[in-house]
């Protein structure tokens, strides 16, 4: 994962010895408009533990945690989300089965409400939509406060741009033909089609690639689902984006600024460079930027409006954190 500003994406418990095994685990923050014009968010009473908690659960064998939060939020509340970016990580001892002691890592989301109706279960009996401030003194526990601190630390509807690594394609020495039309392969297809299910939880509206036959066949399967064109971007194909990276990053920037979260499918000659930019050009750093095939990076950003730039919208970086090969 990578990091938000402002706001480390890991709270780190040290598991030490007596720890037997990792319980993976994802949730969210659920949000809505509230009717005065503001939000609110979802708090879930559990009457097995009498607690009130943001709705998470156990991952199931396989399943990624953006997947696991989608459907933990639909089966303790009842409501369909849309996923924005990931908020940070908890990790917290719990018993084990054996009677030792387990530690339990959850990845929390922001996800805006969907469609849906909540109905009291043995799981959970009530669901209350309150204020963020209302909420932090509703939940049981201290880790679920510091959640909904990083929810409150940047808009949940914030320009978002999810800067996709193309999937795998083979080695570059062993393809005879013009690079240009080098398409995936088979383990590449098995990436594109983890990656277009992951992807969809984000709700994408717009989807764009460098003109690469490898970088179009990652995203056609999700632009044909939006029934969206795929927009070519030669200033983001490592060759367009080498000779003018600034070029580049102000065009990464046009992207977010239109309506609706997009997808932008580069190259690993481009993603580590412009994502430090972008970080750079927002006030902090990410360290060392990772880029493997398949990979995703959520980018959400923020209005400047103390930055005056004719030639780019009036944006910096907030947040990136980044999602490895879904497939690995």
């Amino acid at each position: 994962m990578g990091a938000s500003q402002n706001q480390p994406i890991f709270e780190e418990v040290e598991p030490g010895p007596a720890v037997a095994a990792v319980v993976r685990a994802a949730g969210a923050v659920l949000w809505r408009p509230a009717p005065d014009g503001g939000i609110e968010v979802a708090v879930v009473h559990r009457p097995r533990y009498d607690d009130w908690s943001l709705p998470k659960g156990k991952l199931d064998p396989g399943e990624l945690a953006a997947h696991a939060a989608v459907r933990e939020v639909e089966e303790e509340t009842g409501f369909r989300c849309v996923l924005s970016r990931l908020l940070t990580r908890v990790n917290y001892p719990v018993p084990a089965r054996d009677g030792g002691r387990a530690e339990k890592v959850v990845d929390y989301f922001a996800a805006r409400a969907g469609s849906g109706r909540f109905t009291p279960n043995a799981e959970v009996d009530e669901l209350r939509w309150t204020s963020t401030e209302c909420a932090r003194r509703l939940v049981s526990y201290p880790h679920d406060s510091r959640v909904l601190g990083a929810f409150d630390a940047l808009p949940p509807d914030a320009p978002t741009v999810l800067l996709v690594r193309h999937a795998k394609a083979g080695k570059r020495a062993d393809w005879t033909g013009d690079d240009v039309l080098r398409p995936l392969t088979e383990p590449g297809i098995r990436q594109r089609d983890a990656l277009h299910s992951l992807l969809r939880l984000f709700g994408p509206e717009r989807v764009h690639s460098a003109p690469r036959t490898r970088c179009d066949q990652t995203v056609e399967p999700l632009a044909a689902e939006l029934g969206a064109v795929v927009e070519p971007e030669p200033l983001l194909s490592e060759e367009g984006y080498v000779a003018d990276p600034e070029a580049g990053l102000r065009r990464l920037l046009r992207i977010a600024a239109e309506p609706g979260t997009a997808v932008v499918c580069s190259q690993g000659g481009v993603i580590p460079d412009l994502v430090a930019r972008l970080a750079d050009r927002g006030g902090f750093s990410l360290g060392e930027v990772h880029s493997r095939k398949g990979s995703v990076w959520t980018l959400a950003f923020r209005r400047d409006h103390d930055r005056t730039d004719g030639a780019a919208p009036n944006l910096r970086l907030a947040a990136a954190d980044y999602l490895d090969d879904p497939v690995t």
